[in-house]
């Protein structure tokens, strides 16, 4: 088995709002992955006391338990336990119903010696490369969508019609994207936050399986530091307009 990760602030003077981890149970077989992209609220009042670093934190921890010690949950089940148990820990002190409360996009991956599950919420990517059909992208294209179709984003956040991402609703875990191949049709995996795969999707620096081939030989950090490269060679974003000049950027890269 061949594990790498790594992950880098978009700003050194301000905490990693990704979260990327791995567990592999103690019997040796099998495991479960999780990244999280935490979502930076505009500036001003958004109804809570602790930050997307401290939301990341919780629910990621969460979802790696659950996903890596519940097998019997499916995905989707993990996560809407997830949401629900981060909830818990702040409802007292926060105002959860406030539409900027802290939030994330989610890539989970789990897997045995049967099967490979995967879920994908919101605009972070997990790629998986079958043994004999190459890398599929795993998207939940939401987003582009509505860009595409000239709409804003900001009142179309977990409404109906919209796209969703986990906040304080257990929900949304309905609204993820999830499927599962057979263990046996898998080689590896890589799950990617936008900060990360903007190397493909934002600078055009290659396709999803160019990124991939990248990841199988220089590892995860190579990847980030391509992306870092397009970044200073674009500072004012001219070439390649974007939200922000750098981006936290996770990525796991596994060969189960």
């Amino acid at each position: 088995m061949r594990i790498e990760l790594a992950t880098a602030p978009g700003d050194q003077q301000y905490p990693n709002e990704d979260y990327a981890s791995v567990a592999l149970p103690a019997s040796g077989s099998g495991g479960a992955l999780v990244v999280l992209d935490g979502v930076t609220p505009p500036e001003g009042d958004d109804g809570c006391v602790h930050s997307v670093s401290w939301f990341t934190a919780r629910l990621g921890g969460s979802l790696l338990e659950l996903s890596g010690s519940r097998r019997d949950m499916p995905l989707t089940q993990c996560l809407a336990e997830a949401i629900g148990r981060t909830a818990a820990f702040h409802s007292s002190t926060c105002d959860l119903s406030h539409p900027l409360t802290p939030q994330a996009t989610v890539v989970m991956a789990r897997w045995d010696g049967e099967r490979i599950e995967h879920l994908v919420l919101s605009d972070s990517v997990l790629l998986i490369e079958l043994i004999h059909d190459g890398v599929t992208p795993v998207l939940d294209d939401r987003i582009d969508r509505l860009r595409a179709e000239g709409r804003r984003l900001a009142p179309l956040r977990n409404a109906e019609d919209g796209f969703f991402t986990a906040a304080a609703d257990p929900g949304v875990a309905g609204k993820a994207v999830t499927g599962e191949f057979p263990r046996g049709e898998v080689r590896a995996l890589a799950a990617l936050t936008d900060g990360a795969s903007r190397w493909v999707e934002k600078f055009g620096e290659g396709d999803w399986s160019e990124c991939f081939a990248l990841l199988r030989k220089e590892g995860p950090q190579a990847l980030i530091d391509r992306v870092r490269a397009a970044e200073h060679a674009d500072p004012d974003g001219t070439a390649f307009p974007r939200g922000k000049t750098h981006d936290d950027a996770a990525v796991v890269f596994v060969e189960p």
